[in-house]
């Protein structure tokens, strides 16, 4: 009896997986954590895992189920603590501290040729940090305004194309014409007001953040970074041409009003036309219009999302590997069609399924050649600024609380001293 129970043993132990997910039979297994969230963009990636693992059954892929919630404190843990999957999926803006801090794989050398070609230079700048490449920019979405088309229609207010935007001026004068009794002309879900600020603010021109010779980056509020939040302000407290309900709500909470008839355009991220699709009303027409212009065009911000390695990781090329083929061109059009978003792939881009008019898809695609990092891509302390002083003072400017001299300078002077802890 004995004896059997110490052959059982010794089997157990021999069958049984050794560290850092390789088994004794030569198996590896990635943890591969994703952060889709929509039904369709989480059977897309379940799918492609499931090819993976058919075609390579010495390198599986163990698919995690990740939450963009607190993602940052998240992965901070779980690389602390030295439990960190293999694969991260996160977005661009979060990298920064998780780069420098040594967590993530330098992937220069490990990435194919074929992946560095086909994604342009101005997305790969928003995982480069220092002289290394610390992730892989995947989809990106550009902000665009969503509109009440028949409303649009009856007013006979010009229609802005790609070609010819809205300037920033005339999108305040039309979105005065289009309010009046109880509606308006636009609902600026600003709950996370720093994003939409920065990111738009690119195309008056604006950029915030400037590093100078000794890499130390300081917050400057110029007059090209106020365009847009003045305009915003304008609107909401001086033109009543934005509703002031929803200042200090999320996208989706603006979409009831939206369809009743309350608000003529609202700006959202371009993912947000799925919503739309599911929600709308049978027979509410609506249409995708290109963000106002300034200065700079129809350049905008964007924090791609993106897929790193783990620096822990004892299987970094198989984990590229995969990388690999979860973003070729074919795959990487399902994953977009999946989340409603662009992909940052060349290739994936002009195919034919996302040139559509239908749902706005050829207006987003042909916003993508404007889309620039967004200013705080390479950032340290972003985070922190970002939750602790740029948040809070928008939110008080828009809601008029506070002016604009007030939020220059908590915009500077508070968040200077923030950033100058990261930077010693």
């Amino acid at each position: 009896m004995r004896a059997r129970l110490l052959a059982l043993v010794l089997l157990l132990l021999l069958t049984g997986c050794s560290s850092g997910g390789t088994r004794d039979d030569g198996r590896i297994t990635l943890r591969f954590q994703s952060l889709a969230w929509q039904e369709e963009s989480v059977e897309a990636n379940k799918e492609l895992v499931k090819e993976w693992n058919a075609a390579h059954p010495l390198v599986r892929v163990e698919y995690v189920q990740g939450t963009w919630d607190s993602v940052h404190d998240q992965l901070l843990t779980a690389f602390e603590g030295g439990e960190a999957p293999d694969i991260i999926h996160d977005a661009s803006d979060d990298l920064a501290d998780f780069a420098y801090g040594g967590y993530l794989a330098d992937l220069t050398d490990l990435l194919p040729a074929r992946l560095k070609s086909d994604i342009p230079r101005r997305s790969w700048e928003t995982t480069t940090f220092g002289d290394g490449v610390y992730g892989v920019p995947f989809l990106q979405e550009p902000r665009v305004l969503i509109a009440n088309a028949t409303w649009l229609k009856r007013s006979g207010v010009r229609i802005p194309t790609p070609e010819r935007p809205w300037s920033w001026a005339e999108f305040r004068r039309i979105t005065e014409r289009l309010s009046g009794r109880g509606t308006y002309g636009v609902a600026w879900p600003l709950k996370e007001p720093v994003s939409a600020t920065l990111n738009l603010s690119l195309s008056a021109g604006g950029q915030l953040f400037h590093r100078g010779a000794d890499g130390k980056v300081t917050v400057r509020f110029e007059a090209a970074d106020q365009v847009v939040p003045r305009t915003i302000h304008a609107q909401a407290g001086t033109d009543r041409s934005a509703s002031p309900t929803t200042l200090g709500s999320g996208g989706s909470d603006t979409l009831p009003g939206f369809f009743g008839g309350r608000y003529a355009m609202v700006p959202l991220g371009f993912s947000y036309r799925q919503q739309i699709v599911q929600q709308a009303p049978k027979g509410f027409a609506w249409q995708v219009l290109p963000a106002p212009a300034g200065a700079g065009g129809l350049t905008q911000g964007v924090s791609p999302q993106t897929l790193s390695v783990a620096e822990d990781s004892p299987h970094k090329k198989e984990a590229v590997a995969f990388i690999d083929f979860l973003l070729r061109p074919k795959n990487m059009v399902r994953l977009a069609l999946g989340d409603w978003m662009l992909p940052t792939g060349s290739r994936a881009l002009n195919d034919p399924a996302l040139r559509t008019p239908e749902h706005g898809w050829a207006t987003g695609t042909a916003l993508a050649a404007h889309l620039r990092p967004a200013p705080a891509q390479t950032v340290r302390g972003y985070p922190e600024w970002k939750d602790k002083v740029a948040t809070p003072a928008l939110q008080e400017y828009y809601s008029g609380a506070i002016g604009l001299r007030e939020l220059r300078r908590r915009l500077e002077e508070d968040g200077n001293l923030v950033l100058a802890r990261y930077q010693r």
